[in-house]
């Protein structure tokens, strides 16, 4: 066999095709999620790859081909204290995956996924200027923009939940994932995303 063969194609998605078949930390099978949201599914890759090592950061728009596990896990590494511990960001989603399948007897990602889809936002409000005046406009949100307003609303309820009280991240996020998949109103995910809908409704 030639060296050519043997090296990766280069644009496979992060985490490539021989990790098909894998399972995500070793325990959660990604191979039948069901998406719920057409506009969103094609930016909610899932792989049972939860690390890529930073492989998508070169290329614009590469982020929508890492899993989505580990774009929750880069986000909960958005706070300063927490910025560049990686590793401690993915025991915390180890460990709330295995609160959610306790609470639910489902798989994890399949409430993630769920999750994700019930918390983006379709509408927001941008500033239009006429005449030195600033009046705010409803826009629908890009599918992508979606996952990301998703993911940082779960990532900043579970940071919000957990902090300075005896709560641990994981049983916050883990608390998250869970009400923003039966779309509880009263979870900071879902009151993040019906907010920012009500008052683009305002604005039309």
């Amino acid at each position: 066999m030639s060296t050519e063969e043997e090296a990766p194609e280069p644009e496979q998605p992060a985490g490539g095709e021989e990790s098909s078949e894998a399972d995500l930390f070793g325990v959660w099978d990604v191979s039948e999620i069901s998406y719920a949201d057409p506009s969103t599914k094609r930016y909610i890759t899932v792989t049972p790859i939860a690390h890529t090592m930073g492989r998508h950061a070169s290329k614009q728009f590469k982020k929508s081909q890492v899993s989505i596990v580990e774009r929750l896990t880069n986000r909960l590494m958005k706070t300063g204290r927490n910025a560049g511990k990686k590793q401690q960001a993915l025991k915390i989603v180890r460990e709330a995956f295995e609160l959610v399948h306790e609470r639910t007897e489902e798989n994890p990602v399949q409430v993630l996924v769920t999750a994700v889809e019930n918390a983006a936002p379709r509408e927001e409000t941008v500033r239009l200027k006429y005449g030195g005046i600033s009046v705010p406009k409803a826009v629908d949100v890009a599918p992508q923009r979606r996952v990301d307003q998703a993911l940082k609303f779960i990532a900043d309820g579970a940071h919000a939940d957990s902090f300075k009280t005896s709560t641990s991240a994981a049983e916050a996020l883990a608390n998250q994932l869970v009400r923003a998949a039966d779309y509880d109103v009263q979870v900071y995910a879902i009151s993040q995303k019906e907010e920012k809908e009500r008052v683009a409704a305002a604005a039309r």
